[in-house]
């Protein structure tokens, strides 16, 4: 069971841009700051050394970072078109706010 669930067409987007900045793998976990307390984080990498890896198809995965999974656990990561632009979404359980723009957000008390 992977930590968090990565739709198909996150997966379609996550290939490409891997593909098009010639790595295997993208990166993805959290950081302190932002205006709610933790903000998303995204790079990419070739190899995987520590992490939890969602395979996304044709050699290229998704590393899910193994510090950041406490804050991410269950979440769902989709990749959204709308008519102003398009994005990944994520769509997290364990945050009890996030800003307006989505990038940041705070976790629930335990």
């Amino acid at each position: 069971m992977n930590s968090v669930t990565v739709t198909d067409p996150a997966k379609d987007y996550l290939r490409g841009i891997a593909k098009s900045n010639n790595s295997s793998y993208v990166w993805f976990g959290v950081d302190g700051g932002g205006c709610s307390g933790f903000t998303y984080k995204w790079d990419f990498a070739d190899e995987v050394k520590d992490g939890t890896v969602v395979d996304c198809g044709d050699g290229i995965g998704l590393i899910v970072d193994s510090t950041s999974e406490i804050y991410i656990l269950g979440s769902t990561i989709d990749f959204v078109k709308e008519i102003d632009g398009s994005f990944l979404k994520i769509s997290n359980p364990t945050a009890s706010s996030s800003c307006g723009c989505g990038v940041s957000f705070n976790v629930k008390s335990p």
